[in-house]
């Protein structure tokens, strides 16, 4: 098998960008902890709605979550629509772009469930993960893409 180096990925742009690294691309959007925690909000809590993410265990400042949930809508990773039953209130829903960041997310758990003695992530989860993982994610992400469609 062919070693391909990480330099061959990270040369840097001539079009104004920091970097055309894939993994600086993703850094740039997800480089801090609370852009990842209201995403596995969206995608495995059922979070949707401003106080629902202000709710969450990490307990997210209020400056900080308008700032990451504008981030992400710019970016097209979630989309924000008015709330049917409060029209003064927004409802959040990832976007195909965003559900698309599923396996990810679902290796980061693994990752995090073998090295941490403290984890919280079910087992029942671990287990679904370890014998049918495509299944799992394929799961999830069609819940997800129907919750798109409602909101359409």
């Amino acid at each position: 098998m062919q070693v391909v180096e990480l330099h061959y990925f990270c040369e840097m742009a001539k079009q104004g960008r920091r970097s055309d690294c894939p993994i600086n691309f993703a850094l740039e959007l997800f480089g801090d902890k609370w852009t990842l925690l209201i995403i596995r909000d969206m995608m495995f809590k059922g979070k949707h709605s401003y106080s629902d993410f202000l709710h969450s265990e990490e307990k997210i400042a209020t400056n900080i979550l308008a700032d990451r949930l504008s981030l992400l809508e710019n970016a097209g990773i979630i989309n924000k629509s008015v709330d049917p039953s409060h029209g003064s209130k927004f409802i959040y829903k990832l976007t195909a772009k965003g559900i698309d960041l599923m396996p990810i997310l679902v290796e980061v758990i693994v990752w995090s469930a073998k090295y941490d003695a403290n984890t919280a992530t079910d087992r029942k989860f671990l287990y679904k993960v370890s014998n049918d993982r495509e299944g799992l994610i394929n799961s999830i992400s069609t819940k997800l893409k129907g919750e798109i469609s409602m909101y359409k």
